[in-house]
This record gives structure tokens, sequence and C-alpha cells, in this order.
């Protein structure tokens, strides 16, 4: 099962995400279930550093993704990837909604 770990602040805005396991939908490479999520996790961290030019602390390991905005960001550009990681959150809760034996999300405020 993939577990995904949205991470909010005090006011609920999302600061990061955590992602770990492998869905086992299907073998490797046929798995869209693992795909779907690598495919939104990937993109949304892409989005955030190119639209916003905040580069998220990131690392990835196979069947492993965590990415948190930096503290010092200025706060337009924090403003706008807090926008895309919502966005996120609505593609994850989507994907969770048809595969949810596959798929959990946890929210926590740090």
């Amino acid at each position: 099962m993939i577990i995904v770990t949205i991470k909010r602040d005090e006011q609920k805005s999302v600061t990061g995400f955590r992602i770990e396991g492998h869905a086992n939908f299907a073998e490797a490479g046929r798995d869209i279930v693992c795909a779907g999520v690598s495919a939104v996790t990937v993109g949304s961290v892409n989005a955030v550093e190119e639209l916003t030019g905040i580069v998220m602390d990131s690392r990835m390991k196979n069947g492993f993704l965590s990415a948190d905005l930096p503290p010092a960001a200025p706060d337009e550009a924090k403003a706008e990837a807090r926008l895309l990681l919502s966005s996120l959150v609505v593609m994850l809760r989507t994907i969770e909604q048809t595969y949810g034996q596959y798929v959990k999300i946890i929210d926590v405020t740090n």
C-alpha cells in the first residue's frame, strides 16, 4: 500500500508531503496506481520549483518521496506553492477514492 502523509501548518496550509510504499495493484511496469501517484507527486514538485522559484527540500528513492517547502521562502512564492500543493492533495484524493485499497492519505499538523 502507498501511504501518503500530507504535512500542514497550524493554519492547515499544505507545507509538504511524504509518500512511502508500493501499491502492488499490478506487476512492476504495469501498476497504474503507482504510476498515477508518482506522476502527480513528482509533477507537483517540478511545478512548484518551476513556477514559484522555490527549491523544495526533497528526497526520492525507490518507493519513497518526501518534499517540504523551505521555511525561508518568500511569502508570495510560498502562497503560490501552497496552492499547487493543495492541488496535489485534490489529485491524490481522487486516486484514493478509486483505489482506496492501494492508497491511504493521512493529514498531519506540524
